[in-house]
């Protein structure tokens, strides 16, 4: 990289272009920082994958010069990849109460080997990372402790927002902490770094207290029993969620791990104090159907999820009935559009009564729409804005509107850009290696390494199996053995067998002597004919495995 030690740089390694799998670095004095290390989940075009991680290897690269992970919340996709990740930085970990305490039980869930040294941090207390001084600014989002980053050097500021809104009636915790905005403003902000979630959204962003009316007056037009699905880690919703119940003369059961770990962290630091007795999830049917309400995971369309096993009946204690009330209290991540519509496509064909953010006011985001977007604006006042936390349309959006609030210069980040903000003018200086990973069996690999390269072909274009028996010439001793999966069915399938057949036989003939008694060469031209076949019958390319079987005269006669 082309940079100086006293440069004060910004490099995001994914969130950037994209919704989920948060990770930035800062650079000043030749010390790394890195913000959040997040996930991002898998849709139809990776089958076979559960999760998707950063490629940390630049950073990890520099291991020795990363000072530690600061955490602004305990979202998954900022915090998800820690448990798989860390060991390829060794560096502590900073955080709030709630997100640390969060972050333990994950790390103790996955069972591994971990030493890490965990740091709780309060707000608006300044502390020495490196070569940067960090304080971290309360806000307010959809899970507890959230927190913006003051990241100061002596280059500038840089106030790293995390995911924010302005909430003047929370359920749980507090607004924004506003003044402290505005006196950091006042400081002076070189670069504001920030959620581009809602930024096409007009208006402002509704309060909790709005999401709890909505979700009352829905559970007291419900008549059976009532399902309310939402994000594990929104501890302010659920507290909303009882409070409806309660409301309602109902009693409120948790089913899914990570609900309970999300209340059990909550309580560990204080908040869902006043919680009321929950029921257990095996004591749901000692109650009548109308006084029960059932808090579960699967907002996403999550197959293992508590959701879509009751959708499908599949559920091992937790039954729903014609009548019933689903209520998706959450919103779509882009992505998951199609894996929400099959489990609520479920629930309507069994006559169950589905409620969404469409129908009536259940849910409200975590994120700020474009007028508290211009209002943070006019507390921090940059001089620069780095939209992140969106696709290209969401930072295009947040571009124009910084522009709007007269920010002198708006940089668009792509993950891997490295932007050099000291200088007379900032700008994108280099690129660093990026990518995409997954977990399996214990062992990280990339997202396109051949094997999952070779898994999204096999679902996408069918397998086809070829079994040639030749002499030792190279000629052919018996008609070639040909056999498919994915490509057709019945007479489709019997035509394409023949076809390839007879393919195959042309292309081996085709060959010279020399070429037919090597065994690379033959693979490759009968590979190629089968491939032909499928693509002119079905437009397909599926994966060719070919196996080869040479004879001598003395087996034939044999």
């Amino acid at each position: 990289m082309n940079y100086a030690k006293d440069d004060l740089l910004f490099a995001p390694l994914g969130g950037s272009g994209e919704i989920g799998m948060n990770v930035n670095l800062y650079h000043y004095q030749d010390s790394w920082i890195m913000v959040d290390l997040g996930i991002s989940f898998p849709d139809e075009s990776t089958p076979g994958v559960d999760v998707i991680l950063p490629d940390l290897k630049f950073i990890a690269d520099r291991r020795d010069k990363l000072a530690g992970l600061v955490l602004t919340h305990g979202h998954e996709d900022h915090l998800g990849a820690i448990p798989y990740l860390w060991s390829q930085l060794g560096c502590p970990i900073y955080g709030s109460a709630f997100t640390l305490a969060l972050l333990r039980r994950k790390l103790a869930e996955s069972r591994g080997d971990f030493d890490i040294k965990l740091h709780e941090i309060g707000m608006n207390a300044p502390f020495k990372l490196g070569a940067f001084e960090i304080e971290m600014v309360a806000l307010n989002h959809s899970i507890p402790d959230p927190a913006a980053l003051a990241i100061r050097t002596d280059a500038g500021t840089v106030f790293h927002t995390g995911d924010w809104k302005f909430d003047k009636t929370p359920v749980l915790g507090t607004d924004t902490d506003a003044p402290r905005l505005a006196a950091i403003g006042d400081e002076g902000v070189l670069a504001l770094v920030g959620d581009s979630t809602n930024a096409m959204v007009e208006g402002r962003t509704g309060s909790e207290s709005d999401a709890k009316a909505g979700l009352t007056a829905a559970i007291a037009k419900a008549t059976g029993r009532v399902a309310i699905t939402c994000f594990a880690s929104n501890v302010a919703r659920i507290d909303s969620i009882c409070k409806a119940a309660k409301a309602n003369g109902r009693s409120v059961a948790i089913v899914g791990r990570a609900l309970n770990r999300a209340i059990s962290a909550a309580r560990e630091i204080g908040y869902l104090a006043d919680l009321p007795d929950l029921v257990p999830e095996g004591d749901v049917d000692l109650l009548p159907r109308d006084s029960i309400v059932i808090v579960c995971t699967g907002t996403q369309g999550e197959p293992r999820a508590a959701m879509a096993r009751i959708a499908a009946a599949a559920h091992e204690t937790i039954s729903l009935e014609a009548g019933d009330t689903v209520i998706y209290s959450s919103r779509q991540i882009p992505g998951n559009e199609n894996a929400i519509a099959r489990v609520q496509d479920m629930l309507i064909r069994r006559k169950i009564h589905l409620v969404t953010d469409q129908d009536a006011p259940v849910h409200v985001s975590g994120h700020p729409s474009r007028g508290e977007m211009i209002e943070m604006y006019g507390l921090i006042r940059p001089k620069i804005a780095i939209p992140v936390h969106g696709t290209a349309r969401h930072l295009l959006a947040h571009a124009a509107l910084a522009d709007s609030c007269q920010v002198s210069q708006t940089i668009l980040p792509d993950n891997g850009v490295v932007i050099r903000l000291n200088g007379d003018r900032a700008g994108i200086i280099d690129h660093v290696h990026t990518g995409a990973l997954t977990a399996e069996k214990g062992n990280i690999i990339e997202l396109q390494a051949d094997m999952m390269r070779a898994r999204r072909r096999m679902l996408w274009n069918g397998v086809v199996t070829v079994s040639v028996i030749l002499n030792k010439a190279g000629a052919l001793c018996t008609v070639p053995s040909v056999a498919q999966s994915g490509l057709g069915d019945g007479d489709a399938a019997s035509d394409y067998v023949a076809a390839a057949s007879i393919a195959v036989e042309d292309a081996i003939e085709i060959l010279g002597k020399t070429a037919r008694c090597n065994d690379a060469s033959v693979e490759d031209v009968v590979s190629q004919a089968v491939r032909r076949v499928a693509r002119s019958m079905f437009g397909l390319r599926p994966i060719a495995q070919v196996h080869i079987m040479r004879v001598g005269e003395e087996d034939l006669r044999a």
